[in-house]
This record gives C-alpha cells, sequence and structure tokens, in this order.
C-alpha cells in the first residue's frame, strides 16, 4: 500500500503527467522538456528527479547530455496502471494544451535535427552531419551577396531575425508593438555587438515609419497576429521605396484552433492563393510563393511569399520631382 500510495502521489501532478506523455513519444533532455513544458528548468529537473526515483524514466547519456526515457514500468507490477495512462493520453490527443505541447515538441525535435552535437553522437550515420552549423553560415552567406539594403522587420518580436539580417543590411529597422519584447530585443542586439538598428513600437497595420523609407520588409512569422492582415500588407508596401520588395514567412493554413487562446494567433494560417491575393491587392507584381518548409505529422507548415513594389516610370519620377 506504501508503494501505490507513493505511485498515485507522483501521477497527481500534471506537469508530471505532461512530462510522462512527451516521454513515451520521443526521449528528451532537461533543455528540450522545458522548452516544451514552458517551466523552469529547476522544477522540471525536479520534477524528474521524483519520476526517476519512482521507477517511471530511466537516465541515458548521448552525445554529452544526459536523455530520459520511460522507464519498464510493467516489471515493477504497474502493467495495469500503465496501460490506463496511456489510453489517457491517447484519449486527451485533441486537448488544446496536449496539441500546444506537440507543436512545441515538434520544433524541438526540429532544432535537435539541426544540432551538430546529435549527429555526432552516432558516427556509424553521419549522412545529415552539419558541421559548424552549415545552415546558419549558409543563410549568412546568401545574405553577403546582397547589396546594403535598407530593411524593415515587422513584427520583429525578440529580434533574431533583426540582428541576423543587421549582418549584410545597411540599415534595419525592427518594429514590434510590445515594449516588453523590445527591450529584450535591444538586449540581444547589444550582446551581438549590432549597431545598425533601429527599434521602433507600433501596429502592423499603422506603421511608424515614413513611406518609400525601406528597400525590404520583412513579415516573418507575423501576418498571422495581425488583427486586419490586408492592412497589414498594405502598411508593409507603403513604406517600400519603389523597386523594393516585401517578404513574407508564414504559416500555411491549419487547423490548429488552440494557438488563438494560447499563443494569441488571429488567422489560422494563410493558403497560397490567399498571400497571393494580399499582395496583388497591395499593387505588388512579380508575386511568388512556395512551400518554405514541412514535416510529416507536423501540423504548421511554413510558407513562403514575395513580390515587388513597381518602380517608378521616368515620367512619374519627373512629375514626382517637380
Amino acid at each position: 500500500m506504501r508503494a501505490a500510495s507513493t505511485c498515485y502521489r507522483l501521477l497527481g501532478d500534471e506537469a508530471r503527467l505532461r512530462v510522462l506523455r512527451l516521454l513515451s513519444v520521443e526521449r528528451l533532455n532537461v533543455s528540450e522538456l522545458t522548452a516544451v513544458l514552458g517551466l523552469a528548468q529547476s522544477g522540471v529537473s525536479r520534477h524528474l528527479k521524483l519520476l526517476k526515483e519512482g521507477g517511471f524514466v530511466d537516465e541515458q547519456r548521448s552525445g554529452g547530455f544526459s536523455y530520459y526515457t520511460l522507464a519498464d514500468v510493467r516489471q515493477q507490477g504497474l502493467g495495469p496502471l500503465w496501460d490506463a495512462l496511456l489510453e489517457q493520453f491517447a484519449q486527451e490527443a485533441e486537448d488544446p494544451a496536449v496539441k500546444a505541447d506537440n507543436a512545441r515538441l515538434q520544433e524541438v525535435l526540429r532544432l535537435r535535427k539541426e544540432s551538430f552535437l546529435e549527429h555526432t553522437a552516432d558516427t556509424r550515420d553521419n549522412r545529415q552531419l552539419v558541421p559548424g552549423r552549415s545552415w546558419a553560415a549558409w543563410s549568412r552567406a546568401l545574405g553577403l551577396l546582397l547589396p546594403p539594403l535598407r530593411v524593415a522587420d515587422l513584427g520583429c518580436g525578440e529580434g533574431y531575425l533583426t540582428v541576423e539580417a543587421s549582418r549584410w543590411a545597411g540599415h534595419v529597422v525592427g518594429v514590434d508593438r510590445s515594449s516588453t519584447v523590445l527591450a529584450r530585443a535591444r538586449t540581444l542586439a547589444q550582446r551581438r555587438r549590432a549597431t545598425n538598428i533601429t527599434w521602433r513600437r507600433g501596429e502592423l497595420e499603422a506603421l511608424p515609419l515614413e513611406d518609400a523609407s525601406v528597400d525590404l520588409a520583412l513579415l516573418s512569422q507575423a501576418l498571422h497576429h495581425a488583427t486586419d492582415a490586408s492592412r497589414a500588407v498594405a502598411e508593409a508596401v507603403r513604406i517600400l521605396a519603389p523597386g523594393g520588395r516585401l517578404l513574407i514567412l508564414e504559416l500555411r493554413e491549419h487547423e490548429e484552433a488552440w494557438v488563438r487562446d494560447k499563443l494569441g494567433d488571429q488567422a489560422l494560417g494563410f493558403s497560397e492563393p490567399r498571400l497571393r491575393q494580399l499582395l496583388a491587392d497591395g499593387g505588388l507584381v512579380d508575386i511568388r510563393t512556395s512551400v518554405g518548409a514541412s514535416k510529416a505529422g507536423d501540423p504548421f507548415a511554413v510558407l513562403l511569399a514575395v513580390g515587388h513594389k513597381a518602380p517608378e516610370s521616368p515620367s512619374t519620377a519627373r512629375r514626382s520631382h517637380k
């Protein structure tokens, strides 16, 4: 009875049940579990310690990390209880909180796939070996092929893309509605010694920027947060100089309605025709769209869309200078 009481106390905590459900899908380390659960790392470590002591999880070393997996609880006489728990996990697959955990898990696994340490942990299969984070290096290398553009990162969040763009841009303006995330973005830029960035607070639908003031406007995972997507695109077009480009990285249309409450999304992604229509309605030409990234089993895929603002004709240019 004492053992049963200890077992039930361990399972009577929501966070520990979330840990067990995640470990029933994939082995994970503390940092990965922290990212998925949104809890403090100290708390996650404490839960893992208790679950390990209770015989529910095992710890394994791999690639310089400690990974946690489910233990074989059936050997401890907990088979019927564990079967019932797994059945409960399956029944709750459509719960918004569970779907949110799954979406964050997919992102964690994507980042793990790009990790050098993960791929070098087993030298028998190095087909995906990417020494020195080659994909990140290639994105920066391609940026060096561009002229020193004036760039606006619209809905910049904590500024990671803004800082990356500052490596090759002449100047970057990061715009976001939240003063809190802009403060974190400024801290990041200072840490990365990026001095060619200006930070502005403002809404996507009413940008605090002059007409025709940038050569490239970026909307990266931001348009689905806009209350009026058409207005947001129109504003992005307004600040483009003639011949400038709008580049959008956005979620493809999906049915994960939980993101409205959990992440504040206003739109459940966009279809390619919808993105093309938004850019066309904004007056852009040479519009192209494509799938940027997708993964089997992941409800979220990324679309890319780009359009040009038509350059001024000689007659228009002469009129504007009179």
